[in-house]
């Protein structure tokens, strides 16, 4: 047989790094382990939540309602927007490998915070765009002046991340409107509030005011964390029509799945249990934030429902000795490590390896 030359994918799919999920605990004979790994919701679902999703199981040889009519229309609602100015996907990662798709050319430019989330390269190396990471603060802050500087004439988008996955910190409306009214208005703000609820601080933004008073800017939300559906996969964007038109142009059909779409459904309808239990794991996220401070730690601002700890090259030295407690952390290598806020049981574990690891700080 002669040599042939086989299938070659665009060079850039090369280029893709890797997502590293959270790992799940390792049972262990006689002790509790615990996932804190995943910035998951630790409650079981909401009421009513399991009894919305069944009724369409019966279903599943069917396609779901591709428009997803009752959920844009429960959406509407909920935060007082037309139809036409949202879109939805599988989570708002989905959603921004949608804005991503739908607005950048092959060497475009995207200026985003980094260390955060995870996904912003993976999702820009496969739109053949570029990386432009700006360093957040030794606190976990975004460096708004830093990521200004960084715009130029190749700049499509703009990501900001609020609160800032995996740090903690969130910005105020008044240091994002101070940012927003100097970036150039053709360049396309994408505001990633996956942990909006969570948010705890005086003059927090506000995602929704921010898109009805700016023309380029898209907010996405999620409902995999304070609402708890992150296996069934459920993001949504707000954004001026023509953005949002744009994701939904690009989207995967039948993405979001009936049983899911029923699920984000009720949980919009059952929001002030969801509150309860928002409120409940702030409580806790304080309490762990209090707790590390006892016993010497200074960690970034948490306003998620995380916190982190910038150990460097130590990070998998702390995660080991999180595994050995029987809690499963995040490391992020040569960086530092996010530690969901989980069971209390869990959360007191965190905070005891905390008090027996000596970091280098």
């Amino acid at each position: 047989m002669t040599d042939q030359i086989t299938p070659q994918p665009r060079e850039n799919v090369g280029n893709i790094p890797a997502y590293v999920p959270g790992k799940p605990p390792v049972p262990r004979e006689g002790l509790t382990t615990f996932k804190l790994s995943s910035n998951e919701n630790p409650y079981p679902p909401l009421p009513g939540v399991v009894e919305a999703a069944m009724s369409l199981v019966g279903q599943m040889n069917r396609y779901p309602d591709m428009g997803c009519t009752e959920l844009y229309a429960a959406l509407s609602r909920r935060f007082d927007v037309p139809v036409s100015d949202l879109s939805t996907a599988t989570g708002s990662v989905a959603l921004i490998y949608q804005i991503l798709q739908a607005y950048c050319d092959p060497g475009d430019e995207v200026v985003y915070p980094w260390r955060s989330f995870e996904a912003y390269p993976i999702a820009i190396t496969a739109a053949a765009a570029n990386s432009v990471q700006v360093p957040v603060t030794a606190t976990g802050e975004h460096d708004l002046a830093a990521m200004l500087a960084a715009i130029t004439d190749r700049t499509k988008i703009v990501i900001v991340c609020t609160p800032n996955n995996p740090t903690g910190p969130a910005l105020t409306q008044t240091a994002l409107d101070a940012f927003l009214d100097r970036v150039p208005s053709h360049i396309l703000v994408i505001l990633d509030e996956a942990y909006v609820e969570f948010v705890r601080m005086a003059d927090p933004v506000d995602g929704v005011a921010t898109y009805r008073a700016r023309r380029n800017v898209v907010v996405t939300r999620t409902f995999s964390k304070a609402y708890g559906l992150a296996n069934f996969r459920v993001g949504y964007a707000v954004a001026p029509a023509p953005i949002a038109g744009a994701l939904r142009a690009v989207s995967l059909p039948f993405g979001v799945s009936g049983v899911a779409q029923a699920a984000a459904v009720a949980s919009l309808d059952a929001e002030p249990e969801l509150l309860e239990r928002v409120d409940a794991l702030v409580a806790e996220r304080d309490r762990v934030f209090a707790g590390l401070a006892e016993v010497g730690w200074d960690v970034p601002e948490a306003q998620g429902n995380f916190v982190w700890f910038g150990l460097g090259e130590r990070s998998a030295d702390f995660a080991a000795a999180a595994d050995a407690a029987g809690i499963v952390v995040r490391p992020f290598a040569g960086e530092g490590v996010r530690a969901s806020i989980g069971e209390t049981e869990a959360n007191d574990r965190l905070i005891e390896v905390a008090s027996a690891f000596t970091p280098d700080m």
